[in-house]
This record gives structure tokens, sequence and C-alpha cells, in this order.
């Protein structure tokens, strides 16, 4: 009995030192979360706000095309012959693309000249014999009758002489059509026939881009074809590369809605391009609204959004309010925030009206975890610290260690006895 009195007082000193080492502890636990001076610094990244010009743009897809296509239709039908061009061919104006076979046309023209001659010799006769009956009948010779029937004669030997001319016509026509030539400079498209199908009429055979110039036709909201004028600049990227690779302007402009898709078609003229422009080749198209020169412009990434919801008086629905901030290193250790008001954006940059000035050192990264005056570590600076907390929130008691026996911190938060 007399051994386990003894031991108490021993208990209840390891119970004392325990309860004080706890209450330092509990301490540094409440200290951090309460205000900044305890709370770990956040690691951020900044950037110089800087000026610079910026442009509002209207982005659509389209493909690259030859202002003028022309599709080249057989007037005759027979069988091809020869085609003497092939798909991606460069050819001149007047050359021979493809032959039809020609002899029956041959022979109708052959047989319309026969006619022709005919109906010229009878015309010719019916034409003499009518002078002399207008003679006899100037003489009393004859009565008017007479008269008449033999003009009756003349005039359907004259339509009869016409309609073979004609048909003379039309025969050598068709036969000029068994060679199909090319009515522009361009280059082959496409090619729909071979030697030895049959060519018919209304059925495109050649397909060919008249080397004026290239084009593309994008089709917009009707918010943004209000906006669209003549003239304005325009620049394209291919649609698996963001690089322009195209320069070109506004040079005609649809002056109705599509009444299926409401929506409006503006075509571009191609004003400049690099060897990767094919024609076909898809292209985001950036139509050049307005451009402001000399404007504070931020990435868009930076930006702090706040959506707030209300509910409107005049009708009871709920609306959004968003607003917008960013935050700037006033120094290198604490965090400010900057309501922001907007401008026009360009991709991923967006205008500052207010809220920023160039020189402002712009927090790009971390801003989602900052409030107005978080402690800050900006990435590449040398890290300041005061008599409070460290980075890794820990308490450091500044002064040398007790060395009266008592308790001291260290900075793991953990209790060494001296």
């Amino acid at each position: 009995m007399k051994h386990i009195y003894k031991s108490i007082p021993a208990i209840i000193i390891l119970l004392i030192l325990a309860s004080c080492g706890g209450g330092d502890s509990q301490q540094t636990q409440f200290q951090r979360p309460g205000g900044f001076r305890g709370q770990e610094a956040i690691s951020v990244e900044v950037i110089p706000v800087r000026a610079s010009d910026i442009s509002e743009q209207v982005s659509a897809f389209g493909n690259i095309q030859a202002k003028e296509t022309i599709e080249i239709v057989p007037q005759v039908s027979n069988r091809i012959t020869q085609i003497h061009v092939d798909l991606g061919d460069d050819v001149r104006r007047g050359q021979l693309l493809a032959e039809i076979y020609s002899v029956p046309f041959q022979e109708s023209v052959q047989q319309a000249r026969a006619q022709v001659r005919q109906a010229r010799a009878t015309f010719e006769r019916d034409s003499t014999q009518l002078s002399r009956q207008e003679q006899l009948l100037e003489n009393d010779l004859i009565s008017q009758s007479e008269f008449d029937d033999a003009r009756a004669t003349y005039l359907n030997s004259l339509s009869q002489y016409e309609s073979v001319q004609a048909a003379l016509s039309q025969s050598e026509e068709d036969l000029e059509n068994t060679t199909i030539e090319s009515p522009v400079n361009g280059v082959v498209l496409s090619r729909s026939a071979s030697e030895g199908d049959l060519a018919t009429t209304g059925q495109t055979i050649f397909e060919i881009a008249n080397l004026t110039g290239f084009e593309t036709r994008v089709f917009l909201p009707i918010h943004d074809w209000e906006r669209v004028e003549i003239g304005q600049a325009v620049y394209m990227s291919l649609s698996t590369d963001g690089e322009n690779v195209a320069e070109g302007v506004v040079a005609r402009k649809s002056p109705r809605l599509d009444p299926t898709t409401g929506l409006g078609e503006v075509v571009v003229a191609l004003t400049n391009t690099s060897s990767e422009v094919y024609q076909g080749a898809l292209v985001q198209t950036k139509i050049n609204l307005q451009t402001k020169r000399d404007v504070v412009v931020i990435p868009r990434s930076a930006l702090v959004e706040k959506v707030e919801t209300y509910i409107a008086p005049e009708t009871g629905t709920i609306e959004l309010e968003r607003s917008y901030s960013a935050f700037i290193a006033s120094s290198d250790t604490a965090a400010t925030r900057r309501d922001l008001e907007l401008g026009i954006e360009q991709g991923d940059r967006i205008e500052i009206l207010s809220g920023l000035q160039p020189g402002d050192q712009l927090v790009v990264t971390g801003q989602e975890s900052l409030e107005d005056g978080s402690p800050i570590r900006v990435a590449g600076s040398t890290p300041a610290f005061s008599s409070g907390a460290d980075t890794t929130g820990t308490i450091r008691r500044s002064g040398p260690p007790n060395r009266q026996g008592g308790a001291r911190q260290d900075t793991s938060g953990q209790t060494e006895q001296n």
C-alpha cells in the first residue's frame, strides 16, 4: 500500500505536463484559422498588367473555294471516245477536254445541207414564178386569184427554206458540241466520266475552278450578321491549327436571312494566302468587328467570377447577376482584390475598362483560393517571415530557449523538455 501511494505524485506530475503541452497545441490550432495572422501563405504566380491591342471578333467555319466553279455538261448524248484532261490539271480557255463520238452528227449535217440545197432551188423557182405572175397581173393577162395562188406557193417555199436552214444550224452546232472545250482558264476539280461512258445531256462530267481568286462563305446568327460590314478585315486558320493561314476582307453580305435556318450569309474574299491553303479546306474565319488600341488586357483565366441569384420584382423570375474581380500582389506577402468592369473579348484575352492599371502585379494562378488581404508567397521570390507564422502554419517563438528547465516549443509544434 505504501508503494502505491508513493507513485501517485509522479502520475499527477505527468498529467500536469501533458495538459500543459496540449494547451500549446490547442492554441496553435485556434490561431491558424482565425484571421490571416496564422494562415498558411498561398503560393501564387503573378504577371505585370500591360496595355495592348485587342479586337472583337465574330468566328465561324467555312470551306475555301474558288470564286467561280464551272460545271461542264455535255450538250449532246453519245459515247465518249477520248478524255484529254484529268483531275488537278491546269487548263486554258478553249482547251480540248473530251471528245464524243461524232459520226451520227456529221451525217445529220450532210443531210441538213442537202435539204437546204433542195429547199433553196424550190424557193428560187417559186420566186421567179411569182415575179412573172406579177407582170401578167399588171397587164390584165391573169386573174387576181391566179396571182394569189402563185404568191402562196412562194411563201410556202420561203418558210420551207428557212426551216431547213435552221435545222442545218442546229446540226452543225451539235457536231461542234461533240468536242468539249474549257470555257475558262482554271484547274480541273473533278472528273466524273471515262472513255467509253455515255455522255448524257444534263450530267456534269467536269468541274473547273476559275483561277480568279478564292473565297469562303460563312453563315452567322442575326446578332453577329447585323454587325458585319463590307470591307472588315478577316483572318483564317485551319480547323486543326490555330495559326493564321490566310487573310481576307468581307466582300459581300446577303441582304436577307435564310428562312429555314435564320442565318445570314457573308462572303469573304481571300487577299493573302499561304501554301497551306487548298480548295475545300475547312477554315475558322474570324471577322474583326472593332479594334481597340493600347487598352488594359489580361488573360481571362485570371478572372474570379461571382454569380448571385435574385428574384426580379417585375416578373418574379430568378435572375443571375455576375460580377468579376481579380487579385493583385500589393506586396510579396499580401493579395488585394480588385473589382473589374469588362470590355470586349478576343479568344482568351479580355479588355479591362476599370479596376486595373498597367504595372499592377496580376495574380494568374492560385487566385481562386484568395480573399482580400490573404497572405501569399509569389513564386520565384524569397519568402518573408514575420515573428508570427511561417509558411507551414507552425508557430516560432523568438528569443533563446528557456534555460530554467521549462518547456520549449520547436517548429514542429511538439513539446521538448530541457
